[in-house]
Order: structure tokens, then C-alpha cells, then sequence
């Protein structure tokens, strides 16, 4: 898929979404890829994961034994991303505040572990989610996400491939530009912000 055809998804989902959002990591944004409504449609969700996986290297395709992603925003493009890749998928979640496998999911000692996310902004919810499935045994080899909004800044410590690269702008709630601060900040995520 090219990048147009990518955001023809999201605006066809209506998900590209423009005011003023507060973002997870605390910062404001004046666009909003909300990714629950891109993936809600079954055949888009599958399209996008499987464009994703193949935008992979062929080396991690068949080196990857299982597919992990965060809840809540994970959750399904992790799925569908199993499903293209042929391999289980399950998530770390965070009852109380860090990231956990729970629900019976495990790993083996030192599997491959591909890190699949909706949104990487900061990056920190993914380093988050990598220190967990190492605690859980797990070796994260790559991860990867639909939309890559860091402006390629996000260190995540494996190989990341997002299927897009967006470039939006982020603030401080205290550097705000005057055509936001004069818009209500909503917070559309699943996370309370930072």
C-alpha cells in the first residue's frame, strides 16, 4: 500500500480526526489518527496488517515465533497481525499501572517476540511493553506499528517498521500555538494522559 492509499483508509474510517487532542504521553496535537476506528472493519483491519507485514524484513517474517502488543490500542492490529504472519498473538496489559502478560498467556524461555502497536508517539509505552515481555521470558527481536507520528525520533531499542510515517506536530500544554489554545482539549485515547 502507498501512503495515500494508507490515510484513504483512515479517512475512509473516519478516523483521522482534527481539533485539539491531548495525547498519551501528555502532549497536545491538533491531529488525531484514531486507529479503534481503522481497525473496527474487519477486511480494512486485515489489509493494514497485512500491508504492515510485508513491509517487514523477510529475515524477521521468518524468525518471528509470536506476536505481542499492548492493550488497550494493540489489541486488535496485534491480532490481525498474527493472522497474516501465521503465528498467535496476545497482549501485555497494565492492571495496576505497569505492563503484565496476564489472562494465561506466557512464553517460552527466549522466544521471538514481534512487538506490534497502533501508535507510536513517544515510544515509551513500547519500551514499556519490550520490558515486560523480557521479564516474561520473551526476546523482543523487532517491533513495528501502523502509524509512526515520532517524526522518526522513537528509540524503541529493536528494529522498528511502521506502515506509515505522519508527521504532525506535538506541544506542551504549556506551549500551546494560539490556534489551539483557543480550542477545548479533549482526550480521545483509551489512556489517561501522562
Amino acid at each position: 500500500m502507498t501512503d495515500d492509499e494508507i490515510l484513504a483508509e483512515f479517512r475512509a474510517a473516519e478516523a483521522l480526526l482534527e481539533g485539539h487532542f491531548i495525547l498519551s504521553s501528555g502532549l497536545r496535537s491538533p491531529r488525531y489518527l484514531q486507529c479503534a476506528r481503522v481497525l473496527m472493519d474487519p477486511k480494512r483491519a486485515e489489509r493494514l496488517a497485512r500491508a504492515l507485514a510485508a513491509k517487514l524484513s523477510e529475515e524477521t517474517r521468518m524468525t518471528v515465533e509470536v506476536v505481542v502488543s499492548p492493550a488497550m490500542g494493540g489489541v486488535i492490529i496485534g491480532h490481525e497481525m498474527g493472522r497474516a504472519l501465521g503465528k498467535c498473538a496476545m497482549f501485555v496489559e497494565r492492571p495496576s499501572g505497569t505492563f503484565e502478560l496476564r489472562r494465561g498467556f506466557s512464553l517460552l524461555p527466549y522466544e521471538d517476540v514481534l512487538l506490534v502497536e497502533d501508535v507510536v508517539t513517544t515510544g515509551l509505552s513500547s519500551r514499556q511493553a519490550i520490558s515486560a515481555i523480557e521479564a516474561a521470558g520473551g526476546r523482543v527481536i523487532a517491533a513495528c506499528s501502523l502509524v509512526d507520528r515520532s517524526g522518526g525520533k522513537a528509540d524503541l531499542g529493536v528494529p522498528y517498521t511502521p506502515l506509515i510515517r505522519i508527521d504532525v506536530p506535538t506541544y506542551s500544554a504549556e506551549d500551546l500555538p494560539p490556534e489551539l489554545s483557543d480550542i477545548p482539549a479533549i482526550k480521545p485515547g483509551s489512556r489517561a494522559a501522562a
